[in-house]
């Protein structure tokens, strides 16, 4: 028995070998948003610990894009609103939808353009645990500020993140925290704050939630800069028990004590791993991770380091154990193919149709991810998406052009000698072969960096784009003889183009 266990264990690749173009694919796939061939190949000699440190440090804390255009513009207080006639409401609510569907569009544009794609997969993730909805707080001025928050502290620290959420206008509105007042005390935020943000179900009291309401009062926002506002007058400024400790604890001073528990390292540990690992954790290695996040004092850095250095990780059978969320497919598949297209407005209403619109998560749980991302309905609008992607004929394929149509040439400024057509050319506005020409040129596009050597095997040429656009075999394997487009074609239209 001892024999076998150390044949098996010289058999597994030692952690400062290189990870190879496999290991490359899994690690970038995880931690961004699709995969390029030159991003593998750039990672593929790099072992572990290389290849980790060099995605946590090229994170960021700020986005690429500069703010949206509304943001120069002050946005109409609530308080306001009641004064305007009822065409002038009708109006500032349209302006508000606009404004949600121009954020969700630069969002949307920072994913498929960051230097740092792990920054927008952490700032998405904190999107979902700390769950807002644009149907409730309606202006996206402070929606946008939240982004900026979620993105700062996105690989930063998480006691720093929740202090900074706790005071944040657009979630004091959501969990209607803004009018909670002495003796009235509104019990939603500190329910949630201990539920779905930091401890767990069963981990707190009915009566630590009651009293930790009362330390909350007091946080509100200006009626008429909508900044953060603390009203003394309204907070209840006397003894308190939470978790077995009194005082005359304000909000800071709750947010510590829960911070004090260890629960609150394993809760965030957990739900971290379930979105960078596996769907259910190990429990060593969980606990280790876990001893990291507390021992950093609540850096989230070191916490994703542990998760993506942990053998489970790595382990082959956990690639492509993960779903995609529609965002991530949206954004993969654009980013994949070199797809940068002039509006994002298309992709937004796919990520929404497909089940995830951005800033408006189902309710305050967020969006439940893995295996409720797919359905009867979802799967097939997941497979036309990407099949109407690469279809000529298809308005879905006129809506995002090609990368290199459009004023100014293509996304490089420099037209492709392989499109024989005079200037830009709307795909709706070519012939069917034209149109199928364009759509296989975007493919070879995509794969460009698929040059392989003139002694490559014919094999090895079939194999790339799986190896590239695949984390697993295809679940419905190619024929053989099979054209690059319609190759191409078939693999984003298999199963296993869904998964991470």
């Amino acid at each position: 028995m001892r024999t076998l266990f150390l044949l098996l264990l010289y058999a597994l690749p030692a952690a400062a070998d290189p990870i190879g173009y496999d290991g490359a694919r899994h690690l970038l796939s995880r931690t961004g948003f699709g995969v390029t061939d030159p991003e593998v190949r750039a990672f593929s000699g790099l072992d572990r610990e290389e290849a980790v440190d060099r995605v946590l440090g090229e994170a960021r804390r700020e986005a690429v894009q500069p703010p949206p255009a509304f943001m120069s513009v002050a946005a109409i207080p609530y308080a306001s609103v009641r004064a305007l006639s009822v065409e002038e409401r009708l109006a500032w609510q349209r302006g508000n939808f606009e404004q949600g569907m121009q954020l969700r569009e630069w969002w949307l544009r920072e994913m498929l353009e960051t230097p740092s794609p792990l920054t927008e997969r952490m700032t998405l993730f904190w999107h979902n645990h700390f769950a807002t909805g644009a149907q409730k707080v309606r202006i996206a001025h402070l929606l946008y500020r939240q982004n900026v928050l979620l993105r700062r502290e996105a690989l930063g620290n998480f006691g720093a993140l929740l202090h900074g959420i706790t005071h944040d206008p657009a979630m004091l509105i959501y969990l209607d925290n803004a009018q909670s007042r002495r003796g009235a005390p509104n019990e939603n935020y500190a329910r949630e704050v201990m539920e779905l943000f930091t401890l767990g179900e069963g981990r707190y009291s009915e009566q630590d939630i009651k009293e930790a309401a009362r330390a909350f009062t007091g946080l509100s926002v200006d009626r008429e800069t909508l900044d953060y506002h603390y009203r003394p007058f309204f907070h209840d400024a006397g003894a308190k028990t939470v978790f077995g400790k009194t005082g005359r604890f304000n909000a800071g001073e709750v947010l510590n004590l829960i911070l004090a528990r260890p629960e609150a390292a394993e809760f965030i540990a957990a739900k971290l791993w379930k979105e960078l690992v596996s769907p259910a954790p190990d429990r060593a290695e969980l606990a280790r991770a876990a001893q990291v996040f507390r021992d950093s004092r609540y850096e989230v850095k070191p916490l994703v380091r542990a998760l993506l250095l942990s053998h489970t990780f790595w382990a082959k059978e956990n690639r492509g154990s993960l779903i995609r969320s529609p965002v991530e497919l949206v954004v993969g598949t654009m980013r994949t193919f070199d797809i940068r297209p002039p509006s994002l407005r298309p992709a937004a209403f796919a990520s929404a149709l497909l089940g995830q619109n951005l800033l408006a998560p189902p309710n305050v749980k967020g969006w439940p991810g893995g295996e409720e991302w797919i359905n009867s309905t979802t799967l097939l609008g997941r497979k036309q998406f990407v099949e109407r992607l690469f279809r000529a004929d298809d308005r879905m394929a006129q809506v995002l052009p090609l990368p290199w149509e459009g004023a100014g040439g293509g996304s490089d400024g420099v037209a492709m000698k392989s499109d024989p057509l005079p200037g830009p050319l709307p795909l709706r506005d070519r012939s069917p072969r034209e149109r199928e020409n364009a759509m296989q040129r975007r493919m070879e596009r995509g794969l460009a960096a698929y040059a392989v050597n003139a002694d490559s095997s014919a094999a090895a040429k079939a194999e790339d784009p799986q190896r590239l656009l695949l984390p697993v075999a295809a679940v419905s394997p190619p024929a053989e003889g099979v054209g690059r487009g319609d190759l191409v074609r078939h693999l984003v239209a298999d199963a296993a183009y869904q998964l991470k």
